[in-house]
């Protein structure tokens, strides 16, 4: 399973999102300095959700939440996370 297939079943199992959309495009970056390694995946993540568990939470408490779900890949490499999160029915 890819990095991106991980993290779209990790967050779709934990926050249960009516919209989700995980994009790896780590490859545009392989060979910047952030990625000496070159890798071609897991390093950058663009995520778009929508999620009725983050009715009543404010945007720093939505990507906290987030966050918290990726901190075994940032751990291992990811290290650019462009993020987009809502509750349900508020886009």
């Amino acid at each position: 399973m890819s990095v991106q297939e991980e993290i779209f079943v990790r967050l779709k199992s934990e926050l249960q999102p009516s919209r989700i959309e995980v994009n790896d495009y780590s490859a545009e970056h392989s060979g910047h300095s952030g990625n000496p390694d070159r890798k071609t995946e897991g390093t950058h993540i663009r995520i778009s959700i929508v999620s009725d568990r983050f009715s009543g939470k404010s945007k720093v408490e939505q990507h906290r939440m987030v966050y918290d779900l990726l901190r075994p890949w940032i751990s291992s490499g990811l290290h650019a996370i462009t993020l987009e999160t809502s509750e349900t029915g508020a886009i």
